[in-house]
């Protein structure tokens, strides 16, 4: 055979064989997707950001991350078929690890702010929360209009640092609850903007160095933050979340960290479309 019927010869081939690959690259590709239809770093499991220090919402406790947030996400993501492996972070690096999916979801008693929504997406509210103001004991602030021209203390990048910022309270801010905790304890802070359970729950172990002195409902609901990109993950999560409000798992988790809190008029948890069990009479 001459080179030049050769080389006819072997492009003739290569173009006989190119749909074939195409069409094994493709199928590929689609047996990929339906494998992780949630664009997962680890198929069939999802990497959860939350905290280690703040009860009782999400804390660490015997090597295991718990509170009402991470116990809600484990019965949430078990109904939608996924595992759970979670990673302690700080509250103010949570949503940007989340926006550039280092974690697939944020759980951390995350309020709902327009402001965030440019970063993240969020599922449906599954809880509500207040502002706790706590300070040390003896102190004689006792609300949140004394705060002007005190040492305040807060976690930075939550809405109690929004709070702070906005009334003109020129806060200080630390990356974590427990440092906001030891401000008070030191004396290094007059008062500390909290979400309330943990603040409550903070001053209750503080073997009497700190008092929740008020309380005040926020504005908007809590919810679990998923990357803007992640459409077919948010709707599973929303999904997943109506069914455990249904089948009783909220109420009961409410009821085991939250007990005695009533539930404000009007809050419906997750699309709001579904009913749940009444809480036990406190």
């Amino acid at each position: 055979m001459s080179s030049r019927r050769y080389v006819v010869a072997a492009l003739a081939a290569a173009l006989a064989l190119a749909p074939l690959t195409a069409c094994s690259s493709s199928a590929g590709s689609s047996d990929k997707a339906a494998d992780n239809p949630y664009k997962l770093t680890t198929p069939g499991t999802v990497r959860v950001g939350t905290l280690s220090d703040a009860p009782p919402n999400v804390y660490l406790k015997d090597g295991k991350f718990t509170g009402f947030d991470n116990d809600l996400f484990n019965a949430v993501a078990a109904k939608a078929g996924l595992k759970v492996e979670y990673a302690s972070t700080d509250f103010s690096a949570l949503l940007s690890q989340v926006a550039n999916r280092k974690f697939d979801v944020g759980s951390s008693s995350i309020t709902i702010t327009e402001a965030r929504k440019k970063t993240v997406a969020f599922t449906n509210g599954y809880d509500f929360g207040y502002f706790g103001l706590d300070v040390p004991a003896g102190s004689p602030i006792k609300s949140f209009d004394q705060l002007a021209g005190k040492r305040v203390v807060v976690v930075q990048g939550t809405v109690q640092d929004d709070y702070a910022t906005k009334n003109k309270l020129d806060p200080v801010r630390v990356p974590d609850y427990n440092s906001a905790l030891n401000q008070l304890k030191t004396g290094t802070a007059e008062a500390w903007i909290s979400p309330a359970e943990i603040g409550e729950k903070s001053a209750n172990d503080s073997g009497g160095k700190v008092v929740l002195a008020q309380k005040q409902l926020s504005s908007s609901p809590t919810a679990f933050a998923v990357a803007l990109d992640r459409p077919e993950l948010l709707g599973a999560l929303n999904k997943a979340l109506d069914e455990v409000i249904t089948d009783g798992t909220w109420t009961k988790l409410q009821a085991q960290y939250y007990p005695g809190r009533p539930i404000p008029e009007g809050f419906k948890p997750g699309s709001g479309s579904v009913a749940f069990p009444p809480l036990p009479a406190s």
